[in-house]
C-alpha cells in the first residue's frame, strides 16, 4: 500500500506514503490514525478510522487497481477499529449513558461500512444518533425511544447472523467431512466468524447498554403478556414452533429462545417464558390468555440462564402484570392445574354446525346472517351506519358458507374433487404431510361461470371495483386469493388445534369476506379491556406503519403500544415506541378475508387461525421510523393514539362488552375493518 516500517515495537516509524487513485489526504488520514493508536482515550482513533473507512468505501465498490489491497486496507481499519473498542470495555463500566450511545452508535456505523445490504443498518444508526441528542436534550421519552432501536439493532444482527450461517455453513459442513475435522469444530465454524467480527463488538455493548436502558425506563426484566400462576416442569427449547404441535404429559413451563407469534400452545403446557418479543396482540399471545397459560418476555439475560438451569425442575410462578417470581417447588405442592391446556383439565365443551350451501355465490352485507357467513362478515356489517360518522367501515361483500363444496362438487373440478378425497383418508391415517397437498389441491379448483357472474353483480352492486374490468390478469389473482383464503382450513395450526378441542374438522366452513383495501398509513389492534393486567377501565392497542399483517402476523419486532383510560381518552399513555423493521404496503386492491364458523366459538381461540389474502401483492418497506410524524410529532401521535382509543370505546359501548378491534388510519381517519368479543 505504499507503507515502510523502520525501527522495533508496534507501529514504531511506519510511514505512509501516496498511492495512485486513493482521495486526496487519504495519507494524512492514516497519519492521524497511526498517531493515536495507541491513545488511552480512544474517540479520535475511532472517529478518523471511521472517517478511513467512509473515504475508502467509494473505490471498494469500483473495482480500482490493486482492490487487494485496498481490502486488506479495509480490513485493517475494521480490525484496528475493533480492538480500540474492546480495549475501551473497562472505561465504559462508569461511563454516563450518553457516552456508551455514542459508542454505539460509532460501532454501528463502522459495522454499516462491513456489510452490503445495510439499509436496516442505516436506519438503526439514524434512529439511534436521534436518540442519543434526545438523551441529550433531557427528554423524558429518550430511554423508552432508545429501547426500540436497541431491541431493532439485534433483530437486524440475528437476521445477519443467520444469514451468514446459511452461506457459509454448508460449505464448512462439506470441508470438514472431506478433511475430517472434528464436528463440534465444524458446528461452530460460522460462529467464530461472526464472534471476530464488527456485529459481536456491538451485541457486546447492546448487552452492557440493555439494562441500563431498561431501568431509566422504568420498564424491568419481563413482560408479562398473560399473568397467570401456574406451577410446572421446566423444558427448555429453541423454538415454541418446534413444539408446537406436542403433547406433554404434565404441567409443563416452556423456556423458548424463539417465539414468533403465530405458535400453538402444545396440550399440557401452562407457560411459556421466552427471550423474544412477540406482540401483546399477537395470536399465540391471545391464545395463551384465551387458554390460561402463562406468557411472559424475559429481558434479563442472567434471570433466562438461571431459567434454563432448572430443566426437568419443577418450579412454581407467581406473575403481576409487570413481574414475576418463581421458586423451585415439591411435587407434592403440585396442584392440578385448572388450565384447560393441561390434559385432565376441563376445557370449554365447543362444536361446530355443519354449514350448507344456500344457492348464492355471493351476497351483499345485507343479506349477512349466521347460517351464511361467519362473525367475522356478521360484525362488520353491524356497524355500518351506527359508528360515529367519523369512523369509516369499509364496503363488504362476502362468498357465503358452503360456497367451497359447491365448487368442489362442480363438474369442472372432478379430478381435483377425487385427489382431495385420497388426501383426505390419507389425513385420517395421520399423515400429516397431507395438509400441504391438499392446499396445493385447493388452488387447481376452477371457478364456475355462475360464481364470477354473482360476484360481479355483488361487488358492483355494493360500489367496489370489479378485478374482472382491468383484464383477465387481475381476476385470476382475485380468484387464487380466494382459493387460498379456502385452502388455509388445512394450514398446520388450524388443523391441530381443531384436534385439540375435539372440534370436527369436517365440519369446520369457510366464507370469505370480501372488502376494498385502505391502503393504509397506519394499522392498529385494539382491546378495550387492558389484555395484561384485567383493567376494565383501561384500553390497550398496538399500532404500526403499513398494514396490519406486520402485527398479527410472524413478522419480527414490538409494534408502537400505547394504554388509554376510559374516561381520559385524549390522553393516551405511551408504552412502547415499535421496532419493527419492515412495513407492508399495497396499491389500490381488494382483500379476501377468512371467515371461517370456529374463529368466534366460545371458549376456542380460534381467530388469526386461517388466512386473510389480498388481490396483489404488499410491497415490503424497510421501515425509517425518524421521519415518521407518529414517532417524531407528539401532537400528531397523541391525535392519532386518542382517535383510535375512541373508536375503541365507541364499539364497546355498541356491543356493551369488551371488543377486539382491528383497524387502520388513512390521512388521520380511522377505519374499523373488523371487531369481534374480547376473550
Amino acid at each position: 500500500m505504499g507503507y515502510k516500517s523502520e525501527g522495533e515495537g508496534f507501529m514504531v516509524g511506519v510511514q505512509i506514503n501516496p498511492v495512485k487513485g486513493l482521495p486526496s489526504g487519504f495519507p494524512e488520514l492514516l497519519e492521524f490514525v497511526l498517531d493515536h493508536v495507541e491513545d488511552k482515550s480512544p474517540e479520535p482513533l475511532l472517529e478518523g478510522l471511521l472517517e478511513a473507512r467512509v473515504e475508502l468505501h467509494p473505490l471498494l465498490l469500483d473495482s480500482p487497481e490493486r482492490m487487494k489491497d485496498l481490502i486488506f486496507l479495509d480490513i485493517a481499519l475494521d480490525s484496528t477499529f475493533r480492538t480500540a473498542i474492546e480495549r475501551s470495555y473497562e472505561r465504559l463500566n462508569d461511563a454516563a449513558p450518553e457516552k456508551i450511545m455514542y459508542f454505539i452508535s460509532l460501532v454501528l456505523e463502522n459495522l454499516a461500512l462491513s456489510i452490503d445490504d445495510n439499509e436496516d443498518i442505516l436506519y438503526c444508526l439514524k434512529g439511534w444518533n436521534q436518540a442519543l441528542e434526545m438523551a441529550k436534550q433531557n427528554d423524558d421519552q429518550w430511554a423508552l425511544y432508545a429501547k426500540a432501536f436497541l431491541d431493532r439493532i439485534r433483530l437486524a444482527l440475528a437476521s445477519k447472523g443467520e444469514q451468514y450461517h446459511n452461506i457459509m455453513q454448508p460449505s464448512a459442513e462439506y470441508l470438514g467431512s472431506l478433511l475430517s475435522i472434528d464436528q463440534w469444530a465444524v458446528n461452530i465454524f460460522t460462529e467464530e466468524i461472526i464472534r471476530g467480527g464488527s456485529a459481536a463488538t456491538l451485541s457486546a455493548l447492546l448487552n452492557r447498554f440493555d439494562p441500563v436502558l431498561r431501568n431509566v425506563a422504568q420498564l424491568g426484566s419481563w413482560q408479562v403478556i398473560s399473568p397467570i400462576e401456574v406451577s410446572g416442569y421446566v423444558v427448555v427449547v429453541d423454538e415454541l414452533l418446534a413444539v408446537q404441535n406436542k403433547s406433554y404429559d404434565k404441567p409443563t413451563i416452556l423456556v423458548a429462545k424463539s417465539v414468533k407469534g403465530e405458535e400453538e400452545i402444545p396440550d399440557g403446557v401452562v407457560g411459556v417464558i421466552t427471550p423474544d418479543m412477540p406482540d401483546v396482540l399477537s395470536h399465540v399471545s391471545v391464545r395463551a390468555r384465551n387458554s390460561k397459560v402463562l406468557f411472559a418476555t424475559c429481558f434479563d439475560h442472567s434471570t433466562l440462564s438461571e431459567l434454563e438451569g432448572y430443566d426437568q425442575k419443577l418450579l412454581s410462578f407467581k406473575p403481576t402484570s409487570a413481574d414475576i417470581t418463581y421458586r423451585e417447588t415439591a411435587e407434592s405442592e403440585l396442584q392440578q392445574s385448572s388450565s384447560p391446556n393441561v390434559e385432565g383439565g376441563h376445557a370449554p365443551s365447543v362444536s361446530l354446525v355443519k354449514k350448507k350451501f344456500l344457492g348464492k355465490y355471493a351476497i351483499s352485507a345485507e343479506e349477512f346472517s349466521d347460517e351464511m357467513v361467519g362473525a367475522k362478515s356478521r360484525n362488520i356489517a353491524y356497524l355500518k351506519g351506527k359508528v360515529p360518522s367519523w369512523v369509516g367501515v369499509p364496503t363488504s361483500v362476502a362468498i357465503p358458507f358452503g360456497t367451497f363444496d359447491k365448487v368442489l362438487s362442480d363438474g369442472l373440478n372432478k379430478e381435483v374433487a377425487q385427489n382431495i378425497e385420497k388426501l383426505k383418508s390419507r389425513l385420517a391415517q395421520e399423515d400429516f404431510s397431507a395438509l400441504g397437498e391438499i392446499r396445493k389441491a385447493v388452488l387447481n379448483l376452477a371457478a364456475p361461470m355462475q360464481l364470477v357472474k354473482e360476484l360481479k353483480e355483488k361487488m358492483l352492486g355494493s360500489g367496489m371495483p370489479w378485478p374482472g374490468d382491468e383484464g383477465d390478469q387481475l381476476w385470476e389473482q382475485a380468484w387464487m386469493a380466494i382459493k387460498k383464503v379456502w385452502a388455509s382450513k388445512w394450514n398446520e395450526r388450524a388443523y391441530f388445534s381443531t384436534r385439540k378441542v375435539k372440534l370436527d374438522h369436517e365440519y369446520l366452513s369457510m366464507a370469505v369476506l370480501v372488502q376494498e383495501i385502505v391502503n393504509a398509513d397506519y394499522a392498529f389492534v385494539i382491546h378495550t379491556t387492558n389484555p395484561s393486567s384485567g383493567d376494565s377501565s383501561e384500553i390497550y392497542a398496538e399500532v404500526v406503519k403499513g398494514l396490519g399483517e406486520t402485527l398479527v402476523g410472524a413478522y419480527p419486532g414490538r409494534a408502537m403500544s400505547f394504554v388509554c383510560k376510559k374516561d381520559e381518552l385524549d390522553s393516551p399513555k405511551l408504552l412502547g415506541y415499535p421496532s419493527k423493521p419492515i412495513g407492508l404496503f399495497i396499491r389500490r386492491s381488494i382483500i379476501f378475508r377468512s371467515d371461517s364458523n370456529g374463529e368466534d366459538l366460545e371458549g376456542y381461540a380460534g381467530a388469526g387461525l386461517y388466512d386473510s389474502v389480498p388481490m396483489d401483492e404488499e410491497d415490503e418497506v424497510v421501515l425509517d421510523y425518524t421521519t415518521d410524524p407518529l414517532i417524531v410529532d407528539h401532537g400528531f401521535r397523541n391525535s392519532i393514539l386518542s382517535s383510535i382509543a375512541r373508536a375503541g370505546h365507541a364499539i364497546e359501548e355498541l356491543y356493551g362488552s369488551p371488543q377486539d378491534v382491528e383497524g387502520v388510519v388513512k390521512d388521520g381517519k380511522v377505519y374499523v375493518v373488523q371487531t369481534r368479543p374480547q376473550m
